[in-house]
């Protein structure tokens, strides 16, 4: 399947992209008569590739692949994902993001301005008919964390706007995060992650700032949670705890565990395991959704 591939930002390099020391560059991390398992770094020109269904169900799944903010993998947890997705009549948008901690004007919060803006071009598309209205983010891993930050810190101003397109809502209308990275705590937090993200030594009320359990409002979209407990990467306290988090706002929620699968499954040889069922899982928690929302 060949995917529509273009610019997030009108300029093509997102802004303040000079100041940057991102060295774009693309490698395979495939084995050999592996398929592509290509990872992209050093992203200053933030690019959406875009597949479209036969039949479209009205809902376009924005991705965000993890990569521990030091990659972005494009094929594992982007590219792998069109050929069910969009048999079932989704659109999917995979995003590349800027990676924090190379020079952006927008520092740790340089993914979230492009998810923002992702979105924002989404919708705006949406409205000329090229893809389906209803956002929802998918993220996994870090990526996971781009999408909640998304759907919890959508209102912050973190670019002069370009276009049209940031005219509107950057809020998805829900989530659905894969064994995502949540939380900045001591204890807690995926310290590769937390180290390109907020440096090496933040202090406390930046891992307060940054640990999303504590952002959550009655204003974040519904949310699946999906984690395997023998994750010993990102562990699933990290889904727990915004789990925690969002039923206290009464946020609409579901979490789901495996019991074995570890870190990074994403799609691929996922045949004779339980894991196989998680993507008809998300299918199926979004038509609830959808039907729940055309309800009331």
């Amino acid at each position: 399947m060949k995917a529509d591939i273009f610019n997030l930002w009108p300029q093509g390099d997102a802004p303040g992209a000079s100041q940057s020391t991102a060295k774009p560059q693309i490698i395979d991390l495939a084995k050999e008569f592996e398929p592509y398992n290509r990872a992209a770094s050093g992203v200053r020109c933030p690019e959406l590739a875009v597949w479209y269904p036969e039949e479209s169900n009205g809902t376009t799944l924005l991705v965000a692949p993890g990569g521990s903010f030091a990659r972005i993998m494009i094929d594992s947890e982007g590219s792998s994902l069109a050929t069910f997705f969009t048999a079932m009549g989704y659109t999917l948008a995979v995003m590349t993001y800027r990676l924090p901690g190379e020079g952006h004007h927008e520092g740790a919060d340089a993914p979230l301005a492009d998810a923002q803006r992702a979105v924002r071009v989404l919708r705006d598309r949406a409205a000329r008919g090229l893809n389906g209205k209803r956002i929802v983010m998918l993220g996994f891993s870090a990526g996971g964390y781009v999408a909640a930050s998304v759907g919890i810190r959508f209102s912050e101003k973190l670019y002069p706007p370009q276009d049209n397109a940031d005219k509107l809502s950057a809020r998805p209308d829900a989530l659905v995060l894969v064994y995502p990275v949540i939380s900045m705590r001591d204890g807690l937090a995926h310290a590769e992650s937390r180290q390109r993200l907020l440096g090496a030594w933040p202090d406390d009320k930046t891992l307060e700032a940054y640990s999303l359990e504590t952002r959550v409002t009655r204003e974040t979209p519904p949310v699946l949670l999906i984690h395997a407990v023998d994750d010993e990467s990102v562990p699933v306290t990290h889904s727990m705890a915004l789990f925690s988090a969002l039923r206290e706002q009464k946020v609409p929620v579901e979490l789901h565990f495996y019991e074995r699968g570890g870190h990074g499954f994403g799609m691929r040889n996922l045949a004779d395991s339980p894991l196989a069922s998680w993507p008809m899982l998300v299918t199926e928690w979004l038509r609830a959704k959808k039907t729940a929302t055309t309800t009331v």
